[in-house]
C-alpha cells in the first residue's frame, strides 16, 4: 500500500496539518498515522473510510487507484 502512505503524506502536508491533527480527527493515535504515511502497517477498511471523509476523497483516490475499466 505505498501508493497510500503517499497519498495521505500528499493530503495532509497539501492541508498544512499535523499527524496529531489527523489522528485525532479520525479517532487513531498520530503513531498509528505515522505508520500509515510510512507504509510500515496497513489501516482498517473502517479507518481507510474515516481518513477518506476526513480528507474528503474518494477511496479509490485515497489508496491511489485510477479510475481504469
Amino acid at each position: 500500500m505505498e501508493n497510500l502512505a503517499k497519498q495521505l503524506l500528499k493530503l495532509r502536508k497539501g492541508r498544512k496539518l499535523t499527524r496529531q491533527e489527523v489522528a485525532d480527527a479520525v479517532g487513531i493515535s498520530a503513531k498509528s498515522y505515522q505508520r500509515y504515511e510510512n507504509a510500515e502497517r496497513e489501516p482498517t477498511a473502517s479507518t481507510l473510510v474515516a481518513l477518506a471523509d476526513f480528507y474528503q476523497v474518494t477511496l479509490d483516490d485515497l489508496v491511489g487507484r485510477s479510475a481504469q475499466m
